[in-house]
């Protein structure tokens, strides 16, 4: 059995069916390259052949894309120059598509040849779109639930078997720019509406309608391969061309703050490959992609957003138990966080009893689903029937009975041991023995909270992140009791709803807080030294963090973290370490700053909400210091702040697996995706530097930068974190 298989029809139209072997999407591997390439070869070869179309053997999907550990054992396998392995490697694919693409024409008149078209019953992402680039005319079947495009910038790479100079040449710099700069995806009359594709049929008459066209006699040359060919929209030497470049390196310098090496390389391989013939434009792109392969931020972004996000949403730490799909969920608190997980549940297929004190509060919570719908008809990504049907799953109510055929429990009232504990009993007396009660808390310890619990084995905390339809990551937090079944069915309820979840163990913040709260705690910190907030700010975005810490705690709201710092002094007593902090955090909610939800804060803003700046007055109570710390120091004091939190975390048995660490932290709060997570940085700049930049800080800054033992003994001992802990490479 082959991932590829070849059939020749009675009109001589090669059909060359991609099915990979074990997976429910085509998924390119070496192999696959190697029999693609024969069958080509046999297919041109063959006289009895007029044409030839590639599609898939996967209902409803063409490919998902590349299968990305072939890369790293292309770098593996070329021993002490892994560069030059990588490079040959990507040119031998280049190779492949290039002889789909001249299809036997003679080089130098291009006469002759084999019309290829390539034919998609549905999603093509990746290579599963490079394929049909080369190929001389894209079918797509019309099915709306496709998704067509070339998201590789997403995960730290770019388009590197020929999309990014294809699609360029194609559509030329600007009309690309969404697709490779943004991974934009496109259902198919999206993608024929962008010039990506060339036909929508309907998925009947796919095979047929490419077939059609391979024996009308085509004309297959492509238009860079045809003499005075002129690139859409200019090259970089024409006036037109000229601006297009300038524009789009603004742009990706103003998105990426020049900290993702993938969007800088990409855009280098445009502009180079603009101003040489298509197959040294082809190379120019191999170099850059070799260029970023050998970056580690590449390598880290892979590793983090791809390989093992989607080990963790497969249930890479799932306790063997049976199967656990919620059939019911009970949410409880129908306020922003009850219905945006009501929502989510909904557009999954589940049924909800969404519960609130009262029934007008309960049809607001409702409410947040039928606007969420609304949004999706007027941008046509929804319909009226499917509002009505996912409206159709939410019960809502002030019956606490309605409960007692839900299998799940997520409780998101508010934040008080006694309120939840209320709750927890009120539940219990109607659920049944086996239902999960499942707390959405972000703060208190699940394990007390359980003590309210008539089966501690059962109850669970879920960590939703807002707003709850956006985020992708659900902290998942077992209690000392917390039993195998609980976490399987919280597990399971999280992939049923497309969430990404990590599960850690009970303690003060849980994982996502415990390094989310000293960025802000640190921000703040220096601005009561007279650190300038601009700069604070302006360095945290530079080294790849989505809002600085101002900003961060105007949106999660300035009387929160006094709330939190009041509770969390209450707790440690003589151990608290952030006086200073809470200096400046009571005296912005003394002056009614409580952030964005009062249009003031750190930032000023205007009647609608929107932010103006920082604000003025800041620095008349804490002035700006006439001698300013460098960026370095800057952007260290906020990374090692977040980073050793993780480091204690996974040394206090919080987290137990380094893949949630750095997933968790990209997902949950933004931890600068180019680095690959906490732990993905410390790699890149090696145990022992760490350890020793931590010995200046402490030195500088105090004692909340003090290396931790674990990461003392692996500068000591020059180990790697994902060498030593991780654990998809023992399962290996």
């Amino acid at each position: 059995m082959k991932d590829f298989t070849s059939k020749t029809d009675a009109d001589g139209v090669a059909i060359i069916t991609w099915d990979t072997i074990g997976k429910s999407m085509n998924v390119m591997n070496q192999q696959g390259f190697t029999d693609l390439d024969a069958l080509i070869d046999q297919a041109l070869a063959d006289d009895a052949v007029k044409g030839i179309i590639i599609t898939s053997g996967k209902e409803g999907s063409f490919a998902g894309g590349m299968d990305l550990n072939i890369i790293a054992k292309m770098k593996d396998s070329a021993g002490d120059d892994p560069a030059r392995g990588l490079f040959d490697g990507v040119m031998a694919m280049h190779g492949v598509l290039r002889k789909i693409e001249r299809a036997g024409m003679d080089p130098k008149t291009n006469k002759g040849g084999k019309p290829i078209a390539a034919a998609l019953p549905g999603t093509a992402l990746g290579i599963g779109l490079e394929i049909p680039l080369a190929c001389h005319r894209i079918f797509a079947a019309d099915n709306p639930k496709a998704k067509i495009g070339l998201p590789e910038i997403q995960v730290g790479i770019f388009p590197g078997a020929g999309g990014t100079t294809r699609l360029a040449r194609k559509l030329g710099a600007m009309g690309a720019s969404p697709l490779l700069l943004e991974g934009k995806l496109n259902d198919p009359q999206g993608a024929k509406r962008a010039g990506v594709i060339d036909e929508v049929v309907p998925a009947e008459e796919l095979i047929a309608a490419a077939k059609a066209w391979v024996l009308s006699g085509p004309s297959i040359v492509k238009p860079w391969d045809e003499k005075g060919y002129k690139m859409p929209g200019g090259v970089p030497y024409h006036p037109a061309g000229f601006m297009t470049f300038v524009g789009a390196s603004a742009m990706v310098n103003g998105k990426t703050m020049g900290v993702y090496p993938a969007a800088k390389a990409l855009l280098s391989a445009v502009y180079e490959g603009a101003l040489v013939p298509f197959d040294t434009a082809l190379k120019i792109e191999a170099r850059w992609f070799t260029n970023v392969l050998m970056n580690p931020s590449s390598s880290a972004m892979i590793r983090s957003l791809f390989i093992n996000k989607e080990a963790l949403e497969k249930g890479a730490n799932r306790p063997d138990a049976p199967d656990q799909k919620v059939k019911q969920v009970g949410v409880i608190g129908a306020g922003m966080m009850g219905a945006g997980i009501a929502l989510v549940s909904a557009l999954a297929g589940i049924k909800v009893v969404l519960i609130d004190a009262k029934q007008e509060a309960a049809d607001k919570g409702k409410s947040y689903t039928a606007d969420y719908m609304d949004k999706g008809i007027a941008r046509k990504k929804a319909t009226e029937d499917k509002k009505t049907a996912v409206l159709g799953l939410i019960n809502a109510t002030t019956d606490y009975d309605a409960l007692k055929d839900c299998d799940l429990i997520v409780e998101a009232v508010f934040e008080d041991t006694s309120v939840k504990a209320e709750v927890t009993k009120k539940v219990q007396a109607v659920t049944g023995p086996d239902c999960i009660f499942a707390t959405n808390t972000s703060t208190l310890p699940i394990t007390e909270l359980a003590k309210a619990s008539n089966n501690a084995a059962n109850f669970i905390g879920i960590h939703f992140f807002s707003p709850v339809d956006k985020m992708l990551l659900v902290e998942i937090i077992k209690g000392k009791e917390t039993g195998d079944v609980a976490v399987a069915k919280a597990l399971d309820f999280v992939r049923q709803i497309r969430k990404t979840p990590i599960v850690v163990n009970d303690a003060r913040f849980f994982y996502a807080n415990r390094c989310i709260i000293p960025y802000i705690n640190e921000g703040i910190r220096m601005v009561k030294e007279g650190v300038s907030p601009a700069l604070i700010e302006n360095a945290a975005k530079l080294v790849g963090m989505p809002l600085g810490p101002l900003q961060l705690v105007d949106e999660t709201s300035i009387d929160l973290g006094v709330k939190i710092a009041k509770a969390t002094r209450a707790a440690m007593g003589d151990d608290y370490p952030d006086g200073e902090v809470d200096e400046v955090l009571f005296w912005m909610a003394d002056q009614d700053r409580l952030g964005r939800k009062s249009n003031a804060g750190f930032y000023a803003y205007d009647d609608k909400g929107k932010r103006q700046g920082l604000w003025d007055d800041l620095t008349a109570q804490y002035p700006v210091a006439d001698d300013q710390p460098d960026l370095v120091t800057v952007q260290h004091r906020l990374l090692f702040a977040q980073v050793l939190e993780a480091v204690r975390a996974l040394e206090d048995g919080v987290l137990t697996d380094i893949r949630e660490g750095d997933v968790g932290a990209i997902l949950g709060w933004g931890f600068a995706p180019w680095s690959g997570g906490p732990f993905s940085w410390l790699d890149i700049i090696g145990a022992p530097y760490a350890a020793e930049r931590c010995d200046q800080l402490t030195e500088q800054f105090g004692d909340r930068f003090k290396t931790p033992d674990l990461l003392r003994d692996m500068a000591d001992k020059g180990h790697e974190f994902y060498k030593r802990f991780d654990k998809s490479a023992k399962a290996a």
